[in-house]
């Protein structure tokens, strides 16, 4: 079998394009996973269902993913030699960006001749980076099949901005440059014109979508239910309900002189989401001849890429719940035969290691005061491992030894970031996921910068080194872990 090898410097550059591409073309939440999912299924994975049992689908050598809500996806690939109770080199991340999305009733009467859509800001959504944007639409839309009479979910997004939240001209005086806009009335995005002179009635918007009260279409703005409906090709009764998003439009791009930049929206956090799952493609494919690599592998290589981070991953998608836990506890279940499955599962917490993949701040050259000396991570240079001595984040001395460990073995370099004590650190899926399973983890993620901005900034080459590390993860994680025992 042909030995593993690290990426190399045109591998890691060579990811730059199609991370564009991932970014651009996948707005929502939902357009991700969706996406994920295909490049998934393209490199031989097979797609789960939490509805069936998985006893007897799932064998060595084995290849799956599974969703839920459309929201969040985890893949894992099963070694040649695995048996239940060795342990799972897993890397988790969060897939979901600060945004805006659609209120329930998103009907606002026409103001001064513009048409309005009531949204509500998502975490940190609508913010002062959010005014006089190109934004588009765009999410998950339940359609019920008429022939059948099943409700299906269907992805929708139109191609051209439809909105935008317009700030006052300076000329104004002071409301001008409130530091503090309602959210609620001075931040409603404008979505097109309507000069009759009149407001118009309930009756009227039925007639205009052809449907009537109590369809979930005539609690929406008509023209956004017809151009919903002409872009999927249904009828507005057909529609049952959506989660729609209201997105920054403007393409992902390379910038720079020498485009040593990527310049995009949502990199909070597609960028590690995306570098995660392309690691554990790269994994079980040698770059150089395509041959599989699970030959010698005894353990469970896993990325989970969760929804509702930003919100606290309270919900059924979000890390907090059972969703990598049961995961996990399944793949052993289906392994462990008649034997005692709770001591293997057990067993298999022990022996594992995950990395909790979040973006870290880079330094800002505009604010060095606010970066704490010999912690301030640069573009293009690697992964930055995260600490925090108030358990916001999981990294420890063991769990901070054995990524640089890892590092070392695939030819990458670690950085470090920590706030300063007079700032707030942010959190992560780290802590809940290791305490919830007693899993040796560390925070470790791609450095960016202008973090909740409706556009950020990152390196070219950070999306490739995010995956040759994680890949290298992978790689060396028995060879690494045989050290720590």
């Amino acid at each position: 079998m042909p030995a593993r090898r690290n990426l190399s410097a045109s591998d890691v550059e060579s990811y730059a394009t199609p991370f564009l591409k991932f970014i651009t073309d996948n707005p929502t939440v939902f357009h991700a996973v969706d996406e994920l999912g295909k490049r998934l299924q393209a490199h031989g994975f097979t797609k789960l269902t939490s509805r069936e049992p998985w006893f007897g689908k799932i064998r060595p050598a084995g290849k799956y993913f599974i969703e839920r809500n459309g929201s969040s996806i985890i893949a894992f690939v099963i070694g040649s030699n695995y048996q239940a109770g060795n342990g799972a080199a897993v890397i988790a991340s969060h897939v979901d960006a600060i945004t805006t999305k659609v209120k329930p009733i998103s009907t606002k009467p026409t103001t001064a001749g513009y048409v309005q859509l009531g949204i509500a800001p998502y975490a940190g959504g609508l913010n002062k980076t959010w005014w006089d944007r190109d934004l588009g639409i765009g999410g998950k839309v339940l359609v019920k099949d008429t022939s059948t009479g099943k409700i299906e979910s269907r992805l929708f997004k139109l191609d051209w901005p439809i909105a935008r939240i317009p700030t006052l001209a300076p000329h104004f005086g002071a409301p001008a440059y409130d530091p503090n806009p309602n959210p609620e009335t001075q931040m409603v995005p404008i979505i097109g014109l309507d000069n009759s002179g009149a407001e118009a009635d309930t009756s009227n918007n039925r007639s205009l979508i052809g449907c009537s009260a109590g369809v979930f279409a005539s609690t929406q703005p008509p023209r956004l239910v017809t151009a919903v409906t002409k872009e999927m090709q249904v009828e507005p009764q057909d529609i049952v309900n959506w989660e729609l998003e209201v997105f920054d439009t403007q393409p992902a791009q390379l910038g720079g002189l020498d485009k040593e930049f990527i310049f995009a929206p949502r990199i909070d956090d597609k960028l590690c989401s995306y570098a995660a799952i392309e690691a554990l493609i790269a994994s079980t494919e040698d770059t150089a001849d395509s041959s599989f690599l699970t030959d010698d592998d005894s353990i469970l290589k896993i990325v989970g890429c969760f929804d509702d981070e930003e919100i606290g991953s309270l919900l059924r998608q979000g890390a907090r719940s059972n969703f990598l836990p049961s995961t996990i506890e399944r793949i052993v279940a289906a392994f462990a035969g008649s034997l005692s499955i709770p001591e293997y599962i057990a067993q298999t917490y022990a022996n594992s290691f995950m990395i909790s993949a979040d973006v870290s701040h880079a330094v800002n050259p505009n604010y060095l005061n606010v970066y704490l000396e010999n912690h301030a991570p640069r573009l293009n240079v690697g992964v930055a491992v995260q600490a925090d001595p108030n358990g916001h984040t999981t990294t420890n001395s063991v769990s901070t030894a054995f990524l640089q460990k890892v590092a070392e073995s695939c030819d990458s370099q670690l950085q470090v970031f920590q706030i300063r004590n007079d700032s707030r650190s942010g959190g992560t899926v780290g802590p809940m996921l290791s305490s919830a399973m007693g899993m040796r983890a560390v925070d470790a993620g791609l450095p960016q910068l202008s973090m909740h901005s409706i556009r950020a900034t990152c390196g070219n080459l950070d999306p490739g080194l995010g995956v040759k590390l994680f890949k290298g993860f992978f790689d060396h994680f028995e060879a690494v872990d045989a050290q720590f025992k």
